[in-house]
C-alpha cells in the first residue's frame, strides 16, 4: 500500500533520478580520494536541487557539502562514494566475470550509500520548505571510508561542530537500526631499515630489515594470547626489500592494522604492538619508525535516536520486493557457501531459515552476533555528534561483504527498492526531529551521559593527512 507520509511522497517522486546517480557512481568505481567522477556526480546533483555547495570540505578534493534551511537545528545526512580495488565486475551475473581485470568496484554498496543519503537529504529540504520550519540540511559527501578514515579527518578540521544530529546508513541483507557496535581501529606502516651486505660472503656486516618484520609479526603472534578477546589485528608485507636472497635487505615495511573494542583499549594495544617493533629491531640491530596512516573510533550509539528511528522503519514496513527479485537472489545464492547464509542470518540475530533469499523482516534494535563486526568511520563522528544508522536491505542473503557478488547486485531493481527504503527511513527520522526539536534535546542527553568521563581523543593524530593523490598534469 502506498504510503501517506509526505517526506515518504517526496522520495518517491525523486526516486528515479537517484537509482541513475547510483548507477552512475556504479559505472566509474574510485577508490580511495581518488572519486573525482562520483563527487562530481553528487555535486551536480546538489546543484539540480538547489543546495547551497561547499567544495573541498576538510581540504580533501572529493569531499563535498550541500546545506538548505535556515536557522534552528543543524541535521546532517552522511553519503560515500568510494570503491573498492580488484573488485571488477559485470552488473547482474551470478558469475564472476570482471569488466577490466584487477579493476575496481563497488563491494560494499557505497553507490548506494551516497546517493540513498543524498536522496533523502534533498527530501528533507523540501519537507522543511513546504512545511516553513526552521533548521538546515546538510548532504556531507564524504570519500575514502574503506581504510582512508575521511570522516576523522572532517571530524579533526571542525566540519561537525556546529552539527545537533548525524544520520546515515549502509546496505545490509536486512533491515533494521544498526547495533552500534564496531571496532576502533588505527592502520600503520613499520618501516625496519637496516645494513645491505652479501649474504654468503659477509653475512656478519648485514643487518636484516626483513628479519626484523619477520621476528614483529612473530612477536605480535604471540601477544594475541594476551589481548582482550574482541580486538583484532592483521598485517601485510608491503616492502620485502628486494627480490635477491643473496643480498641482506636493508630495508622493509609492515603495515599493521590494530583494532580494538572502544578508543581507550585500542590506544593502549597500539602502544603493545608498537613495543614488539621496537624489540623486533633491537633483536636485529635495526632501526624503526612507525607512521600512523589512518585510524576509526568505535560506534557510540544513541538510545532516542535508535527508538525514534525503530519507530519509523515499524511504519514504513519492508522494501517492495517482489517475486522477481528474490528469483533472481536465489540465483546468487547458489554461489554462496551455507556458512555465508548462516553468517548472513547471525550477524543480525536471526535464527536461518532455509529458502529465504531477501530481507523479510524487521531486526530488533540492539540484536546480532557483536563478535561479527569491523570498523567504519562513522565511529568518529559519533564521539563528537549523536549518530544513528540505519540497515537497508539491498542484497541477497548471505552475500559476503567486499565481494565480486555484492558488485554484481549493485544496480539491480532490489537494490534501488533498498535504497529508496532507506532513504525513507532516513528522511522520516529528521522530519520528526526537525518538527519535534525535544527530541533532538533527548539525544544529546543521551550523547552527554555516555560520554562523561571519557575525553574523545581523534585516533587521527593532528599531524598525519590524508593520503591525497597528487593531481596528474594533462598530457
Amino acid at each position: 500500500m502506498k504510503n501517506s507520509d509526505a517526506v515518504w511522497e517526496l522520495i518517491d517522486k525523486k526516486a528515479p533520478d537517484y537509482a541513475r546517480l547510483s548507477d552512475k557512481v556504479w559505472d566509474t568505481p574510485e577508490v580511495n580520494y581518488e572519486e573525482f567522477s562520483s563527487s562530481e556526480a553528487h555535486l551536480a546533483q546538489l546543484a539540480a536541487e538547489g543546495f547551497r555547495i561547499t567544495r573541498n570540505v576538510a581540504g580533501m578534493p572529493t569531499a563535498v557539502m550541500g546545506e538548505a534551511g535556515e536557522g534552528g537545528p543543524v541535521i546532517a545526512i552522511l553519503g560515500e562514494y568510494d570503491a573498492l580495488p580488484g573488485l571488477s565486475q559485470e552488473a547482474g551475473v551470478a558469475e564472476e566475470r570482471p569488466l577490466i581485470a584487477g579493476g575496481h568496484g563497488h563491494g560494499c554498496g557505497h553507490n548506494l550509500l551516497g546517493s540513498g543519503s543524498l536522496l533523502a537529504a534533498a527530501a528533507v529540504k523540501d519537507y522543511l520548505a513546504a512545511n516553513n520550519l526552521p533548521g538546515r540540511v546538510r548532504y556531507y559527501g564524504c570519500p575514502a571510508e574503506e581504510g582512508g578514515s575521511s570522516k576523522g579527518f572532517m571530524v579533526r578540521a571542525g566540519v561537525f561542530d556546529d552539527v545537533d544530529i548525524a544520520i546515515c546508513w549502509h546496505p545490509a541483507a536486512f533491515v533494521g537500526v544498526n547495533n552500534p557496535v564496531s571496532l576502533a581501529c588505527n592502520e600503520l606502516n613499520f618501516y625496519f631499515s637496516g645494513r645491505a651486505s652479501h649474504a654468503a660472503a659477509t653475512p656478519h656486516l648485514g643487518r636484516s630489515a626483513l628479519d626484523a618484520v619477520e621476528l614483529m609479526n612473530v612477536g605480535v603472534n604471540y601477544l594475541r594470547e594476551h589481548m582482550p578477546s574482541s580486538a583484532r589485528v592483521h598485517y601485510a608485507v608491503t616492502d620485502t626489500g628486494g627480490n635477491a636472497p643473496n643480498v641482506v635487505q636493508a630495508r622493509a615495511t609492515v603495515r599493521y592494522l590494530v583494532r580494538a573494542r572502544d578508543l581507550p583499549d585500542l590506544l593502549e594495544l597500539v602502544e603493545r604492538v608498537k613495543d614488539v617493533a621496537t624489540g623486533a629491531a633491537l633483536m636485529t640491530g635495526t632501526t624503526v619508525r612507525n607512521e600512523i596512516i589512518s585510524g576509526d573510533a568505535n560506534l557510540v550509539g544513541n538510545t532516542p535516536l535508535e527508538t525514534l528511528m525503530h519507530g519509523h522503519i515499524e511504519r514504513i514496513g519492508l522494501p517492495d520486493f517482489d517475486d522477481a527479485d528474490r528469483a533472481k537472489a536465489a540465483e546468487f545464492q547458489k554461489t554462496f557457501t551455507p556458512a555465508d547464509i548462516k553468517s548472513s542470518f547471525q550477524r543480525f540475530g536471526l535464527k536461518p531459515r532455509p529458502g529465504v533469499s531477501l530481507c523479510d523482516l524487521i531486526f530488533p534494535p540492539e540484536s546480532g552476533d557483536t563478535s561479527i563486526v569491523g570498523s567504519t568511520d562513522v565511529g568518529t563522528v559519533s564521539w563528537v555528534v549523536p549518530t544513528v544508522q540505519v540497515r537497508g536491505a539491498t542484497y541477497a542473503i548471505g552475500t559476503p561483504g567486499h565481494s565480486w557478488q555484492l558488485v554484481a547486485q549493485g544496480k539491480l531493481p532490489a537494490a534501488h527498492k533498498g535504497m529508496t527504503h532507506a532513504a525513507k527511513v532516513m528522511a522520516s527520522t529528521a522530519a520528526d526531529l526537525f518538527a519535534n526539536p525535544e527530541r533532538i534535546a533527548e539525544a544529546k542527553a543521551d550523547f552527554a551521559f555516555r560520554l562523561e568521563g571519557t575525553p574523545f581523543v581523534n585516533p587521527i593524530p593532528d599531524d598525519v593527512d590524508p593520503p591525497i593523490p597528487p593531481v596528474q598534469d594533462a598530457a
